[in-house]
């Protein structure tokens, strides 16, 4: 029970490692065209808006251009491509995501400065060229759209917009290849296809960040709603204070949009900008389905294809990875949400078809399916489903597990060994020795291997006997005359991993503990331990086999005292009775493996609570009494 209880501290103690949206930051974002638009103005602007009652958006904090020097060198790192990243600036102009970068800048040591050719050191670009606003505060250091590039690409990029160049209308300078060592380009603008209606000079970057840059100027023409319609001389921008962007370029936008979904980088840089830098959000890094809902007049509602060959793998005491073959969608897939045991669990964030899911309980079976999220925030059915089983290689003697429940040490080769799981999930027993030691012994001098495949589901057991025994014969699993050759005096280990885990007998003597003797675990038992205990087991006469090929758990916590309470039965499958000497307020919590408060109740009399609702499973109970607090593994079957 320790680990269990020390997972559910950890649950309900300890703060999220990793930042997120602040809770209700976009509460009033409730609109669809441009008066989403406009709601979101007001909740990213520098300002808190009087016409917003009650919100908890803070004040954008407007920072210096210099003070972007810090910031960049500090976040604006390459966490994310080669081998785990390599913490160099990432640069969308340079960076190559499929194998090694053409160079590489060291964070503050190689800022420019002067430069001459691509390569020589590295400075912050406006995405919004400052020429448009003419460098006025605070659109000049606004973090969102200032970002490191190479000063030469950046010079090279000047003030063009962004576009979809026709490759075979590249514009020559001298100095720098066209294109870029990475593959960004300048050139005229494909007037064909979805970038239709434009034709002059334009630069592309590399299909990697034409989302990110998307989402830039989206964040920009919102946050700047008021003033963007005295902008129009720039050729992206028609004018008006709603639409903003003008049409040609609405369509490239928004197709690089669908075409490369937020990535974890784009959603670590809106973070860090927000908690470590000016305060406020791209709400379009947050919530991708904004685009559609502000510019798309006939917006996507096609949903994705399933998710398909779904593998759960690689278990660890916590851990699971899931593997599963990609969605397709008319426009583009998001992300993917995962269900852990028919319960949404969380969002990829990604378009990986891959993940690891996390803070899972040691030796406990969990089943898996997915869903795909386009967009436009459509979702396709589940996946298949896939189970796994983690480990519990960190495990003690004393945590919850198989364990021996039967012993028969009986006439002749009326011997055998039972072993009950209690644990709430299909066990299997690939990790799982019996071993023999004789006579008191110091060495395990017999190994038993389970047959391959060999499982015990729930609240079952499994019998291994000799292959002479006479007695209850319909009930053994498997025949093994080797790890049954014991006598009344001989230890038998269950071992997991090669980690004993429950005993019968004590390994260090020869002395009779049950000779010509039938042992059966209490129903009060409810896990292995490395120590024996002849309290732990009723004793019956040789040869009898009479509970052989089941074993019956009746578990209480009379011996965890509140206020004398006392909770029954366990495992539970509608009705679970909490008995209370006393008036005293308790509240009563129950909580999944994964940490999700599932049942809550608060009683001050003697109660059945009725928990038919509950999935069969494990789950964890907390009851309290003013400042004290118990917890207990709870079993639904």
């Amino acid at each position: 029970m320790k680990h269990i209880y020390i997972l559910l501290l950890t649950i309900l103690t300890t703060s999220l490692g990793f930042a997120q949206i602040p809770a209700g930051y976009y509460d009033h974002a409730t609109g669809t065209g441009y008066t989403l638009k406009t709601q979101l103005k007001r909740i990213i602007n520098d300002i808190d808006d009087p016409e917003i009652n009650n919100t908890i958006e803070e004040e954008h904090d407007q920072q210096t251009y210099n003070s972007l020097d810090p910031f960049n060198a500090t976040y604006e790192r390459d966490f994310y491509y080669e081998v785990n990243g390599d913490n160099t600036i990432l640069d969308m102009y340079s960076e190559n995501p499929n194998g090694s970068d053409p160079y590489n800048y060291t964070p503050v040591t190689d800022e420019c400065g002067n430069f001459n050719s691509e390569g020589d050191c590295y400075n912050k670009e406006h995405v919004i060229p400052q020429s448009v606003f003419n460098s006025q505060l605070p659109m000049y250091s606004d973090a969102h759209h200032l970002i490191p590039t190479d000063g030469r690409v950046n010079g090279f990029r000047s003030n063009f917009p962004f576009g979809r160049v026709n490759d075979s209308q590249l514009v020559n300078q001298s100095g720098i290849s066209n294109p870029t060592q990475n593959g960004s380009k300048l050139g005229n603008n494909l007037n064909s296809g979805y970038s239709a209606g434009y034709s002059a000079t334009v630069f592309e970057p590399i299909d990697e960040f034409k989302g990110d840059i998307a989402r830039i100027y989206f964040y920009f023409v919102t946050r700047y709603e008021d003033q963007i319609a005295s902008w129009d001389a720039y050729p992206m921008f028609d004018g008006s204070s709603d639409k903003a962007i003008a049409d040609p370029f609405l369509n490239i936008l928004i197709t690089w949009h669908q075409n490369d979904p937020v990535s974890q980088k784009e959603i670590d840089r809106n973070n860090n900008i927000y908690y470590n830098h000016q305060n406020n959000r791209n709400p379009f890094v947050d919530n991708p389905q904004y685009v559609d809902l502000i510019w798309n007049t006939t917006p996507d509602t096609e949903a994705p294809t399933d998710p398909t060959n779904l593998v759960a793998s690689n278990p660890t005491d916590n851990t699971i990875d899931l593997n599963w073959t990609a969605s397709t969608d008319n426009v583009a897939i998001a992300s993917y949400d995962v269900y852990v045991d028919g319960v949404f669990a969380f969002n990829t964030g990604s378009t990986t078809p891959s993940t690891t899911v996390t803070s899972l309980l040691a030796d406990t079976n969990y089943c898996f399916t997915i869903k795909a999220k386009d967009t436009s925030d459509n979702e396709s059915g589940f996946s298949n489903q896939d189970c796994e089983t983690t480990t519990n290689n960190g495990s003690s003697g004393g945590d919850i597990d198989l364990f021996f429940s039967e012993y028969i040490e009986g006439s002749g080769n009326n011997k055998v060994l039972e072993i009950a799981n209690f644990t709430g999930a299909t066990v299997n027993l690939s990790t799982y020795t019996l071993k023999l030691s004789t006579n008191g012994n110091a060495n395990w001098s017999t190994t038993y291997t389970f047959p391959n495949s060999a499982t015990i589901t729930n609240e079952d057991v499994f019998i291994v006997a000799n292959g002479g025994a006479m007695v209850c014969t319909i009930e053994y699993d498997d025949l093994n005359n080797a790890i049954t050759s014991f006598n009344g005096n001989d230890a038998i280990g269950l071992f997991k991993n090669d980690v004993l885990i429950d005993i019968l007998g004590d390994f260090n003597s020869s002395s009779n503990y049950a000779q010509n003797t039938t042992l059966v675990r209490k129903p009060t038992v409810d896990r292995p331990t490395t120590t024996f205990n002849i309290n732990e087991w009723n004793s019956f006469a040789s040869n009898n086999c009479d509970d052989l090929g089941s074993h019956t758990q009746t578990l209480s916590i009379d011996d965890l005292t509140i206020e004398n309470i006392s909770i029954y039965p366990n495992p539970v499958k509608s009705l679970l009775n909490f008995n209370l000497k006393s008036d005293i307020e308790t509240h009563i919590e129950i909580y999944d493996v994964l940490g999700k408060r599932v049942y809550v109740k608060i009683i001050n009399t003697s109660k059945a609570l009725d928990l038919h609702n509950l999935k069969n499973g494990v789950y964890i109970l907390k009851i309290s009494q003013g400042q004290s607090n118990i917890t207990k593994r709870l079993i639904k079957s």
